[in-house]
């Protein structure tokens, strides 16, 4: 494996990866800014044992839920292997938990096209389907709080223009499926397309219209939408646990707001952002700062080191080391440029 990224490249710049360490300094400063020690010590003795199981135990299951609708998605190209799906989703997990910028995503993207057989670029399509799936789920969660809820205005603009930006990608995204069902008919998709501009891009949208006319894809959006509600119960079940008294919605609306927060460049396990973007949710609801900061390190490490160790034990059953990972995730990218 190591072969495929002997070519040399160009060194990445590390614009990216210093903003992503300096939000994450600025927001753990200003989380930690007026932080009461004494009183978030005594809260945390209080913490429900049982709540706080529970809530790993949703959240550990949301990202198998996440490798059955993957391998739905990728079912027009051949038939996934389950616990391969699963073990790339916890591999992938592992890889964002140590590397900054998330290069998880294609690190599992890689890993199920090395051991389905399924061209790189058709399985990185499906990961954008999901993201787009997530998207569409995500604002519909909103409206649906926004409906029953009273949120603040500034929330309220925050959730129309999530609203409108996910109605204009749906609609390109229908629009596409639509016109290469109306070119292609019955006929089968052109096989070989050349390596040009245009060919890349027409494999692509082939891709996309396999994956959004197959029968298995219904399935994979009914599956999508189980993943976020293990996680709501997730993170539910910690605002139990740590004797949080919020509604249910109000589980929806602060996930929803760590994810589209953590979605910016980061550092590594989203440390930092996860801590921000919890507080700024939980603000929501008038939890008091130095609250909503415990409460936002102790869902970190509940949430956080449990699908580390899965996605570790996961990464050595896919056959690379911790060490192979360090030096070829970089190269990962590099071949996906090839490969697109």
């Amino acid at each position: 494996m190591s072969a495929i990224f002997q070519d040399i490249n160009p060194p990445p710049s590390k614009a990216p990866k210093l903003v992503g360490y300096g939000l994450a300094v600025a927001a753990l400063i200003w989380v930690l800014h007026d932080f009461h020690l004494m009183q978030a010590l005594r809260e945390l003795a209080k913490v429900k044992l049982k709540w706080l199981l529970l809530g790993v135990t949703f959240d550990v299951l949301s990202y198998a839920v996440q490798g059955v609708r993957w391998s739905l998605l990728l079912n027009p190209f051949g038939k996934v292997k389950l616990t391969r799906a699963v073990r790339a989703v916890y591999a992938g997990l592992f890889a964002n938990a140590i590397f900054p910028l998330r290069p998880g995503e294609v690190l599992r993207s890689y890993l199920l096209s090395e051991s389905e057989g399924i061209t790189l670029g058709r399985v990185l399509g499906s990961v954008g389907v999901e993201r787009l799936i997530d998207l569409v789920i995500a604002t519909a969660a909103l409206a649906i709080v926004s409906l029953h809820g009273d949120l603040p205005r500034r929330y309220g603009r925050v959730a129309d223009t999530l609203g409108i930006v996910t109605l204009i990608l749906l609609t390109i995204v229908v629009l596409l499926i639509l016109y290469l069902e109306i070119k292609l008919g019955n006929r089968p998709p052109p096989e070989g397309q050349p390596r040009r501009f245009k060919g890349k891009v027409m494999a692509a949208l082939i891709g996309l219209h396999a994956m959004g006319t197959a029968p298995s894809f219904y399935s994979a959006v009914l599956t999508s939408v189980m993943m976020p509600f293990c996680q709501i119960l997730g993170l539910w079940a910690m605002m139990k646990s740590y004797n949080l008294n919020l509604p249910f919605l109000a589980a929806v609306v602060v996930l929803c707001v760590i994810n589209l927060g953590v979605s910016l460049p980061n550092a590594p396990a989203n440390i930092g952002s996860y801590q921000f973007f919890c507080v700024v949710g939980l603000n929501v609801f008038q939890v008091e700062k130095t609250s909503a900061t415990a409460f936002s390190i102790l869902a970190f490490l509940a949430l956080t080191l449990p699908v580390v160790l899965l996605g570790f034990i996961a990464l050595l059953r896919s056959g690379m080391s911790l060490q192979s990972m360090r030096e070829q995730v970089g190269g990962i990218s590099s071949k996906v440029s090839h490969a697109a």
